[in-house]
């Protein structure tokens, strides 16, 4: 222990005494944190429409305030014809384009139904399928409306409806942030072990101070111990303020699960995480190497790890190294815990999987280290 004492001195001493290092692994994660969940949404919103109402009834009027009133949709055009509201998405004003037939209030209530055209700008798939999909939902609860105002109207041929209810469990409200936010905070804190860890013993490299180290009677676990201790606490403080002063004081997200249990996982994941990047730094000759490495896997890790693509909607091939990704466990059981509450019985298999990593990372970077004059 003594030993560690004075190799945890000499690394804090390191850390201080650079001044563009702290507010690199403070403040910035921080930053990103607070403006990321802002923009990584997927809920689309001011989707451009243009109108083409033949009919001009009361119950076209209402279908119009219906959309337009969602939020989801703004109306950009009001056009007498089709062709001329195809102008509108020619000339990228429109994304899409609905067209409300003549007599169809009359239709509506004499036949019990009506087609509607609905024309979609596919250049951008996502926004179009998104936006139709949110104009189909509409125009279904709108015709809900009509059903049930109808069915209290004498000598109507329209059945009875039933009426779905649906209950959004864990995110009532559907805010995208409660979904992000936490998977964000587990990449930054994935950024700030690896990438830190990793530039750690090739600086030593370079600067020549490794050699020195190498002549002294310092095992090799002791020396690993002395690099993964002062990421892991600087990581759990990023984790705290994250978590209590932005997702929490910012963004309203406060854990419905055990605060604990979650930073038992966090410091058993730091571990694994820190061992990752010490182990790439044993590899590397240089810095440009190190961060060539850790950026590698860094964007694997992201990409595949389920924060942005559900890792079900992935392919058999994808999905094999999604569950050999460590950030994948870590986003889990964040989500699990904030939004859902989970105990420690529903998070022990995340937990097995992480120690595994953690043993064979830090495992492979105290063998591979080697204390060679």
């Amino acid at each position: 222990m003594r030993t560690i004492r004075f190799l945890l001195q000499k690394e804090f001493s390191q850390i201080f005494r650079n001044k563009a290092l702290l507010p690199m692994i403070l403040i910035a994660p921080l930053l990103q944190l607070w403006i990321l969940p802002l923009a990584a949404d997927y809920e689309v919103k001011n989707v451009n429409i243009a109108i083409v109402d033949h009919d001009r009834s009361g119950a076209s009027r209402d279908l119009l305030h219906a959309i337009t009133s969602s939020g989801y949709f703004r109306m950009v055009g009001y056009s007498a014809s089709y062709p001329q509201a195809l102008k509108e998405i020619e000339t990228d004003r429109a994304d899409l384009i609905l067209e409300i037939p003549l007599h169809f209030e009359t239709n509506v209530v004499r036949q019990g139904h009506e087609e509607l055209l609905v024309a979609v700008n596919a250049i951008n798939g996502v926004k179009a399928s998104i936006g139709a999909s949110y104009l189909s939902k509409i125009l279904q609860t709108f015709n809900a409306h009509l059903a049930l105002q109808w069915q209290e109207m004498p000598n109507t041929n329209v059945r009875p409806s039933v009426e779905v209810i649906s209950s959004n469990w864990f995110n009532p409200h559907l805010n995208y942030r409660f979904f992000m936010v936490p998977g964000i905070l587990a990449v930054l804190v994935t950024l700030i072990g690896s990438y830190m860890t990793a530039l750690n013993i090739v600086k030593e490299k370079e600067v020549g101070t490794i050699e020195q180290i190498n002549v002294t009677p310092i095992k090799k676990h002791h020396f690993i111990l002395g690099k993964l201790i002062p990421f892991w606490i600087i990581g759990m403080a990023v984790f705290t303020i994250g978590l209590f002063a932005i997702a929490m004081g910012l963004y309203g997200i406060v854990p419905v699960g055990s605060i604990v249990l979650l930073y038992f996982f966090l410091a058993v994941y730091l571990i694994a995480v820190l061992g990752f990047g010490l182990l790439i730094s044993t590899y590397a000759a240089t810095q440009q190497q190190a961060m060539s490495i850790a950026f590698f896997f860094i964007m694997i890790f992201i990409l595949m790890s389920g924060l942005f693509t559900p890792i079900e909607s992935m392919p058999g091939w994808a999905k094999v190294i999604a569950h050999l990704n460590p950030v994948t466990y870590f986003i889990e059981v964040m989500r699990m815990i904030v939004l859902k509450g989970s105990g420690l019985k529903d998070i022990l298999p995340q937990i097995g999987i992480i120690t595994l990593f953690a043993l064979v990372f830090n495992g492979w970077a105290i063998w591979n280290y080697r204390k060679t004059s």
